[in-house]
């Protein structure tokens, strides 16, 4: 078990809030003109930050969860895919709601070619093997 070093109380409440004053002997210097600051004064800073950093690891916790990876994968595709749901109906019926007969009919004309081009591969694709 690794013991900690005793650190006077001024030098911890110095690193803590972040002042730049110089350290003579071990204690915190106040040759700097910052103003004086009462002990309740720090202590209230000090539990402002550390109700800070408990909100921050409170939703880094939040964000790295496996759980809440999932539930924001799953909702990512259900958004994508009712986006793209919405897209394809939008091609297919118009602002009314009335099928668009046009491109329902290029739509059809591209399934069939798809399906004839398969079929005519499959043609010579068996009269290969045949010979």
């Amino acid at each position: 078990m690794r013991r900690r070093a005793r650190v006077p109380v001024t030098l911890q409440y110095a690193v803590i809030l972040g002042r730049r004053n110089t350290v003579k002997g071990g204690y915190v210097s106040n040759d700097s003109p910052q103003p004086t600051r009462t002990p309740s004064q720090i202590e209230a800073d000090l539990g402002a930050t550390r109700d800070r950093l408990a909100t921050s690891v409170e939703a880094l916790i939040d964000q790295v969860h496996p759980n809440r990876i999932k539930q924001r994968q799953i909702a990512n595709v259900k958004h994508f895919a009712n986006t793209e749901l919405e897209n394809a109906k939008s091609k297919i019926f118009n602002a009314r709601g009335d099928l668009r007969t046009d491109r329902i009919a290029v739509i059809a004309a591209a399934v069939a070619g798809i399906v004839g081009f398969l079929l005519i591969i499959r043609a010579i694709a068996r009269r290969g093997s045949s010979d």
